[in-house]
């Protein structure tokens, strides 16, 4: 007997469902049962299409990236570098506290159904830095940040806003140094310690926070996770609703 095939949507639909659930209800809601229910498949279909749980949730993880570069992908250069790559650090914070146990998973703070990173799962996602690096390279070109490596102060902007974040979706951000505040704080003081001067990088990020809109469709103005837990909708976790991944 033949294995069985993999229908072409179940897949798709499997990790929809997944993204949605592990958002609106946390880890321990994740189950197959729970899963065949939401899609109207049978318990088999997860170990059909991604051999058991592990697998479904590694794919996750990368979709999770990919909709991280669909993001950064509507970051639209201006004349304006700078506040160009404050406008990445905000579509990393929004797209995190839209889903912040995919966001967990994503970054193994999550041990998810016994999932671990591996090495290359943690190298997988790299991709998604390339037009950091690239937006900080222009800023260098255009005299606002010391010539340098663009690749390490990339990293450096990586890191920064990774761990405001981190530390917002943990709860551990309190008036009156809530998570607003300090992301806030924490974006000029990149752009400066890149070479930046103060005032034209105070100026640049006020900018790119008038841009979010346009980048987060819907968002009126920087994410805060004071709203976070409202459930979003059903089949709108992989979508292109301000509260998803995407």
């Amino acid at each position: 007997m033949s294995p069985r095939r993999a229908a072409p949507r179940t897949g798709p639909s499997l990790l929809e469902a997944a993204a949605r659930v592990l958002s609106t209800e946390g880890p321990a809601a994740l189950t197959t049962r729970r899963l065949a229910r939401e899609t109207g498949c049978s318990t088999m279909a997860v170990y059909t299409n991604f051999g058991g749980m592990t697998g479904l949730v590694r794919a996750l993880v990368h979709e999770g990236f990919a909709r991280l570069h669909t993001r950064f992908s509507r970051v639209v250069p201006s004349p304006d570098p700078v506040a160009d790559l404050a406008l990445y650090g905000r579509a990393y914070r929004a797209g995190a506290v839209a889903a912040p146990h995919v966001y967990a998973v994503m970054f193994g703070s999550s041990g998810l159904a016994g999932f671990s990173l591996t090495e290359e799962d943690r190298q997988h996602g790299r991709y998604t830095l390339a037009p950091v690096v690239a937006c900080t390279e222009r800023c260098m070109r255009a005299g606002r940040f010391t010539s340098g490596d663009p690749v390490a102060v990339a990293h450096r902007m990586w890191t920064g806003v990774h761990g405001v974040v981190s530390l917002e979706l943990g709860a551990y951000l309190v008036a009156p140094y809530d998570a607003d505040d300090c992301f806030e704080s924490v974006l000029p003081a990149l752009m400066v310690g890149a070479g930046d001067s103060p005032e034209r990088a105070g100026a640049s990020v006020e900018l790119s926070r008038a841009r979010l809109p346009e980048t987060v469709p819907g968002t009126e103005k920087a994410p805060s996770t004071k709203t976070r837990g409202a459930p979003s909708p059903p089949g709108t976790a992989l979508s292109t609703s301000p509260t998803t991944m995407e």
